[in-house]
């Protein structure tokens, strides 16, 4: 019962990019990666506060690098998210339990069959889905959504090495909505705004609401429900985006292209089964 936590997760996560691809029709890329994280800011500040957690860290190299990494991987997902198919962004970004996987052997963990097995499914599904699957003018997109996964995988690596050090999760999410508000404050200078009426207004919100929600769920999951169970779940975000693709936009995938999702699903339960990190987290995007 307490799995049901996830599929509620996945649920908000891929609401989350419904808001995004709607909004995008107003705002460009970085203003959504912009209110994402700074109404994040206020909602994830507010809930520390509640908890008590103080904000002081020791390992505040680790948390602005995983900030950083972080809010980049957060461009390039909400870059996919606004050219590609809704669940083929997603599929792309949800590479990232395989790089994580790569991350883990560079640093010293064993390398075994089941991740090598991982590894080659993955890679398969990640060329079918590009090369068959796309347009010539979305290969750009879609090898930036597959960036988005890579850069994902340092991001949770980043949180797994947080994790072992004692770090909460909410403060490594507070430090990560605020380094992340940081550098769109930076670039947003330097980007075209866009005046927010109702309904922008109401979307943007809706993707930092869907993301601190989806948050608090997989947090739930995690901690009360079978890892692996979980994990597998969680790739129920893939069905939800398709779902409202398919509902919203008329968004239509090949039989090339279930195929490469179903391999990279297949791939990164596989990862996080038999990778070290089985029982970490995934962050929200």
């Amino acid at each position: 019962m307490q799995s049901l936590w996830m599929l509620l997760a996945s649920l908000f996560f891929a609401c989350m990019g419904v808001c995004a691809k709607l909004v995008a029709a107003t705002h460009s890329v970085v203003e959504i990666v912009f209110y994402r994280s700074i109404l994040s800011l206020v909602l994830v500040y507010a809930l520390v506060r509640l908890r008590g957690v103080p904000l002081a860290t020791p390992h505040w190299h680790w948390q602005i690098s995983r900030g950083l990494v972080g809010f980049a991987a957060l461009v390039a997902y909400f870059w996919a998210i606004t050219r590609l198919p809704l669940a083929t962004a997603v599929t792309l970004n949800y590479t990232s339990a395989i790089f994580l996987a790569i991350y883990l052997v560079f640093t010293g963990h064993r390398l075994n069959a089941g991740i090598i097995g991982a590894l080659a499914l993955g890679l398969t599904g990640i060329g079918l889905l590009l090369k068959p699957s796309l347009h010539a003018d979305q290969l750009l997109s879609g090898l930036i959504g597959l960036g988005s996964g890579m850069l994902a995988g340092m991001a949770y690596f980043s949180v797994r090495e947080l994790g072992a050090r004692g770090e909460p999760e909410s403060r490594t999410v507070f430090y990560f909505a605020l380094v992340s508000s940081a550098c769109g404050s930076l670039w947003l200078p330097f980007s075209p705004l866009h005046p927010v009426d109702l309904r922008s207004g109401v979307l943007l919100f809706g993707v930092a609401a869907f993301a601190t929600a989806a948050q608090l769920a997989m947090t739930r999951a995690y901690t009360r429900a079978k890892p692996l169970l979980a994990a597998a779940l969680a790739y129920s975000t893939v069905v939800f985006s398709s779902l409202f693709g398919i509902l919203l936009w008329n968004e239509a995938h090949d039989a090339w292209s279930w195929l490469a999702i179903g391999l990279i699903v297949l791939s990164g339960l596989a990862a996080t089964h038999f990778s070290p990190a089985r029982s970490a987290r995934r962050p929200a995007p």
